[in-house]
C-alpha cells in the first residue's frame, strides 16, 4: 500500500483554538496562509470553504471540512487589500470534524469520534489522495477482495480529486436520489445505471416519463400502455384486484370473494359440473349456478383443492366476474342455496357497474389485458422472469411514458410490479444474484391509496414493504424524486444512502434531515446553493457527507425543457 504523510508542513494552515462536540475553531496565524494555497498541487475551486483539512491528534488524526471563515471583530474595520497581503490579519474559521484515522495507517478511517483534537493542535490542508482512498473504502468490508468501485465524478471544492465509491455502499441499504427540477437528478440516475451495468449487475428501471431512452449496454425496453405489452390480470394478486374494484368492506367484499372462488373452481374443474353423492351444482356458460342447489358438492371440491383456489392470484375469467357476482346473491339456507336475493343484488349493483366499466375501459384493457388470453410473448411478468434468468441481460427498462394518469392506473400497475418482485424476493430469488430496482419520479407512485364508494382507503404499499424487508433478500430499492416530502417517512427512513441535489423548500429539506441520520445542519446549508449536477452523497456507509459533481453519463436522458420561440 502506498504510504502517505497527511501532515505536510508545506500545507500548514493554523491551530485549533476551540473544541466543541461537532466542530472545532481554527486560528490562522497569518492571513497569507489563505492566499494561493494548493491542494497538494491541486487548485481550490473558489477558496477554502468546503475543502478538506487534517488535524493532528495524540493517537489519531482527524479529517474535517472548512465550513466558515471570518475575521475577529477588532480587525474588520482595518480591512484593506494591502493589510491583508502583509499578514496583518488573523482570520478564524469553523471546521466540521468528519472522521478520525489511524496515525500509523492514515488510509484506515474510523466511524464515529472516540477522541477530539486538543487546543493548539496543528491543522493542514488535506491530501487529495487521502480523501480519494477514504471514499473508495466506504462500505467495503476487509474481506472484500474485489469491491465494485465506480467513478462517479469529482469533489466540488477540488475538481481534480475524483470520487470513486463502492456500489455496495450506495445500494446495499437502499438509495434515494432527490433534488428540485434542473438539479441534475435524471443525469445522476443515468450515471448510476451505467455504473451498475459496467459491473455486470442487474437493474430494473421504472421510467415514469420515457426519458431514459438511451442505448444502454445489454438493455431491454418494455413499452407499456400501447397494448403491446400487458401485465396480465391473472398475474395480479387478489389484493391488487381489490385495489381495482374497490368493493365496500361489509356488503360487497364477501360476495366478491365468493365470486372469485367460484370462477377459480370453474376453471380448475375445466367447466364441469360439481357433483357429490347425487347432488349437482351446474356450470353454465362458465358460471357456477348456485341458486337452488345443495352446498355439499361445492364444499367437498373446495377443501380438496383449497391450495389452488386460495393461491392469492386472480386466475379466473374476469369478463364473467360481474355475472358470477349475480349468482352469489342467492339466499344462504345453511346447507343449500335458495333463490336469488334482489336485496343482495341491489347492494352489489355499484360493484357490478365498476367491474363492467373496468372491463370495457381501453386504458385498463391496454394495461391488464382483460379481454385477452395470457400471451408469454407480451406478458410483462414472463418478460421479467426471462430478464432475471438471462446472464447477459443487465437492464430492464419499463417505459411508463404512455401509461395514462386516469383511474389510478399508473399507481396500481407500479404497485403490482412491486408486489410481484416482493414475492420473488421473499422466495429468496435474488439472494445470490441481487437486483437493483430503480424508480424515477417516485412521488407519482408512492404514498398512494385507493378509496371505495364509502371513502375507506386501501394503501398501495408494496414499495414500503420492499424498503423494510428486501435488503437482506437481495432486492435493493433506488428512488428518485423531486419532492421527498411526498414519500412516506417510513419508506424514506429505510434509505441507507442519499444523493441530494439542490433543494430549496423547507419541507423537502426537513424530510431529508428527518430521514437521514448522517445529515447535519452544516451539510444541509449547502443544499440551496448546489449547482447543476452537484450533490451531497451521504449515508450509513459514509462516515462523512461528500459534496461532489457527477460526471455526465454517456446516455443522456431526454429531460430538456422545451424552448419558447423567439
Amino acid at each position: 500500500m502506498q504510504k502517505i504523510n497527511p501532515f505536510e508542513h508545506h500545507y500548514f494552515l493554523g491551530y485549533v483554538s476551540q473544541v466543541l462536540p461537532q466542530f472545532v475553531k481554527i486560528h490562522f496565524p497569518s492571513s497569507v496562509l489563505l492566499n494561493g494555497f494548493t491542494h497538494y498541487g491541486q487548485d481550490f475551486n473558489g477558496g477554502l470553504i468546503g475543502s478538506f483539512v487534517v488535524i493532528e491528534g495524540d493517537k489519531v488524526g482527524f479529517l474535517g471540512r472548512i465550513t466558515e471563515l471570518s475575521l475577529p471583530e477588532s480587525e474588520r474595520l482595518s480591512l484593506n487589500e494591502k493589510a491583508f497581503q502583509t499578514s496583518d490579519f488573523h482570520p478564524t474559521g469553523k471546521i466540521e470534524v468528519l472522521l478520525s484515522f489511524d496515525l500509523y495507517n492514515p488510509f484506515k478511517a474510523k466511524k464515529g469520534l472516540t477522541a477530539y483534537p486538543n487546543i493548539g493542535a496543528k491543522i493542514f490542508v488535506s491530501s487529495g489522495k487521502l480523501v480519494q482512498k477514504y471514499l473508495s473504502n466506504f462500505g467495503v468490508k476487509e474481506t472484500d477482495t474485489n469491491p465494485p468501485v465506480v467513478e462517479l465524478g469529482h469533489l466540488v471544492s477540488t475538481p481534480s480529486t475524483s470520487v470513486s465509491v463502492s456500489l455496495q455502499s450506495i445500494f446495499g441499504r437502499h438509495c434515494a436520489v432527490v433534488g428540485t427540477t434542473g438539479g441534475g437528478k435524471s443525469y445522476t440516475i443515468s450515471k448510476l445505471i451505467e455504473s451498475i451495468i459496467s459491473k455486470k449487475n442487474k437493474a430494473i428501471l421504472i421510467d415514469a416519463t420515457g426519458e431514459y431512452d438511451g442505448k444502454y449496454e445489454n438493455a431491454t425496453t418494455i413499452n407499456i400502455g400501447d397494448g403491446q405489452h400487458v401485465f396480465h390480470y391473472t398475474q395480479l394478486t387478489i389484493d391488487d384486484m381489490f385495489f381495482l374494484l374497490r368493493p365496500s368492506p361489509k356488503t360487497q367484499t364477501p360476495k366478491l370473494m365468493e365470486a372469485m372462488r367460484s370462477l377459480k373452481i370453474v376453471k380448475i374443474n375445466n367447466e364441469n359440473n360439481l357433483e357429490h353423492n347425487g347432488n349437482v351444482i351446474p356450470v353454465q356458460d362458465g358460471l357456477l349456478k348456485k341458486s337452488g342447489t345443495q352446498k355439499k358438492p361445492y364444499e367437498v371440491y373446495y377443501y380438496r383443492n383449497i391450495s389452488k383456489i386460495e393461491d392469492g392470484l386472480a386466475t379466473f375469467d374476469f369478463m364473467k366476474l360481474s355475472r358470477q357476482l349475480n349468482e352469489e346473491c342467492a339466499f344462504d339456507n345453511g346447507t343449500s342455496w335458495g333463490n336469488i336475493s334482489q336485496t343482495d343484488i341491489s347492494y352489489c349493483v355499484s360493484l357490478m357497474a365498476r367491474i363492467n366499466n373496468i372491463a370495457n375501459t381501453p386504458e385498463y384493457d391496454n394495461i391488464f389485458g382483460f379481454k385477452k388470453l395470457k400471451d408469454d410473448k407480451t406478458d410483462i411478468t414472463v418478460l421479467l422472469d426471462k430478464f432475471l434468468a438471462e446472464d447477459n441481460s443487465m437492464l430492464l427498462r419499463m417505459n411508463f411514458g404512455d401509461v395514462p394518469f386516469d383511474f389510478q392506473v399508473r399507481e396500481i400497475l407500479a404497485n403490482a410490479i412491486g408486489k410481484y418482485l416482493l414475492t420473488k424476493a421473499r422466495a429468496k430469488t435474488f439472494v445470490n444474484k441481487p437486483v437493483i430496482f430503480l424508480m424515477d419520479e417516485a412521488h407519482q407512485f408512492l404514498n398512494k391509496s385507493v378509496r371505495d364508494e364509502y371513502f375507506e382507503a386501501k394503501p398501495l404499499d408494496a414499495f414500503d414493504s420492499i424498503a423494510k424487508e428486501c435488503r437482506k433478500h437481495g432486492l435493493f430499492l433506488c428512488l428518485a424524486t423531486q419532492m421527498p416530502r411526498d414519500i412516506p417517512i417510513g419508506t424514506l427512513s429505510q434509505m441507507g444512502t442519499f444523493i441530494v441535489h439542490r433543494l430549496i423548500t423547507f419541507n423537502d429539506k426537513e424530510a431529508i434531515n428527518n430521514a437521514c441520520s448522517t445529515a447535519n445542519k452544516n451539510t444541509l446549508d449547502f443544499l440551496p446553493i448546489l449547482g447543476e449536477g452537484e450533490a451531497i452523497l451521504t449515508g450509513v456507509d459514509f462516515p462523512m457527507p461528500i459534496i461532489l459533481k457527477f460526471d455526465e453519463p454517456e446516455n443522456r436522458p431526454n429531460s430538456k425543457t422545451p424552448a419558447l420561440s423567439s
